[in-house]
This record gives C-alpha cells, sequence and structure tokens, in this order.
C-alpha cells in the first residue's frame, strides 16, 4: 500500500486529512512535530509522499523539507500554506517542495495533488535511452542528471522538467505545457509553480544564474532549452 506522511500539529485538521486519504486507498503515517516527522521518516523508509505544515511547535516545515531533502532525493513532498501567504509558496518550492496546497482546501484536491505526485514518484521509465546535450548528460533508464561528469541533485519534479526540455531542445514550451505535462492535466494550481521550479533548477545548473545560457527565458510565453 501507498503510504504517506502527514506533518500537521492541529488534530482536527490531521485526522480530516488521514480519514480522506484512507478512503482514497492510501496509508497514513501520522506526525504532530517536525522532529516526529523526521524521526517517522527513518522508520518508515517507504513513504512515498510527505504532506508537511508550515507553522509547527518547534522546527517549521521549511525546516522539515531542507532536511528530508538533504537526504532523499525522489520523496515527494506537498506544502500545506496559508491562502493569504504568497511567500509561503515559493519558500516552500525554493527548498525543495514539489507542490503546495492552500487552506482551507477540499479532500478531492489534496488526494488528487496525492495521486498525480505518487505517480511521478514511483514512475518507471523503461527507456534506456541517453540523452548527450554538452555539458550535459540525462540517463533517462536510471532518471540522472550530469554536468561535465558531475551528478546534480534533483527532485522528481525537477528530473521531469529537464526531461521535458532535453527531448525538446530549442523549442520554446509555454507555462501552459510545462504545467499539464510534468503536474498533469487534472493539476488546478498556480503557473507561479512552474516560475518556482525552474529558478531551482537554473540555481542547479546554470554557470551564471543572472545570465542563464540553458534554460532561457521566452518573454511572455515561457522557456527552452537554449544549447
Amino acid at each position: 500500500m501507498k503510504k504517506v506522511l502527514i506533518l500537521e500539529d492541529e488534530v482536527s485538521i490531521r485526522s480530516f486529512v488521514v480519514i480522506n486519504l484512507k478512503r482514497a486507498g492510501y496509508e497514513t503515517i501520522e506526525a504532530g512535530c517536525g522532529m516526529e516527522a523526521l524521526e517517522k521518516l527513518q522508520e518508515h523508509p517507504d513513504i512515498g509522499v510527505a504532506i508537511l505544515d508550515i507553522m509547527l511547535p518547534d522546527i517549521d516545515g521549511f525546516e522539515v523539507c531542507r532536511n528530508i531533502r538533504a537526504s532523499n532525493k525522489s520523496i515527494g513532498i506537498i506544502m500545506l500554506t496559508a491562502r493569504t501567504q504568497e511567500m509561503d509558496k515559493v519558500t516552500g518550492l525554493m527548498t525543495g517542495a514539489d507542490d503546495y496546497v492552500t487552506k482551507p482546501f477540499s479532500p478531492a484536491e489534496l488526494t488528487a495533488r496525492i495521486d498525480a505526485l505518487y505517480r511521478r514518484v514511483g514512475g518507471v521509465e523503461s527507456d534506456p535511452e541517453i540523452i548527450v546535450h554538452e555539458p550535459f548528460t540525462l540517463n533517462i533508464r536510471n532518471r540522472t542528471l550530469e554536468k561535465d561528469g558531475r551528478r546534480i541533485k534533483l527532485t522528481q519534479v525537477e528530473y521531469a522538467i529537464i526531461q521535458l526540455f532535453m527531448q525538446n531542445p530549442g523549442r520554446a514550451l509555454s507555462r501552459e505545457d510545462i504545467l499539464t505535462t510534468v503536474w498533469g492535466r487534472d493539476y488546478n494550481g498556480e503557473l507561479k509553480i512552474v516560475d518556482v521550479n525552474i529558478r531551482r533548477l537554473r540555481i542547479k545548473i546554470e554557470d551564471n544564474t543572472a545570465n542563464p545560457t540553458y534554460i532561457t527565458t521566452v518573454w511572455g510565453f515561457g522557456y527552452k532549452w537554449g544549447i
């Protein structure tokens, strides 16, 4: 059974999420504070998706996210953010989250986001093709990216974006194209999630983020792989 970690200090909200995820067929692991969540992840290494609230009684959700990403690049992470706190969304994505859901949220929306993320996390590529765009080498079978022979650590979402770019070199891709391909047609979040992930990718792959040469901006439209 697919496992989901729910980190939420408000018992009523956590219970609400747990009940609905169990109905959807997920096994749930609960945590009421950040340190407990990190312990649960150690106890259950097969957790595929973690849902992290931000405001917690000990370390906040951003710090939990950073700790997770320091040792686990493959787990899917969804941040629970307040609708009025725009920076929470951006900060969560920049610390390594794959998606965010704003409070209040519907059970159907959260389940759909988890379903989509689990498909990406659990997806297995059967195509052994290796794509080389100097200085990058993308191994689709192993889902890895190297630059000048050095492995670049990517989240599952970041990998999906890079694969889309490298399979479409020189093609301008709209934000809508990227959103649909990477997050799925059923995703009803905001387009800015694309921009934030592109910003995160540029930090990892560009020689100069102020003047990117690999992922270039097509103003008023989207982005393209600029090699």
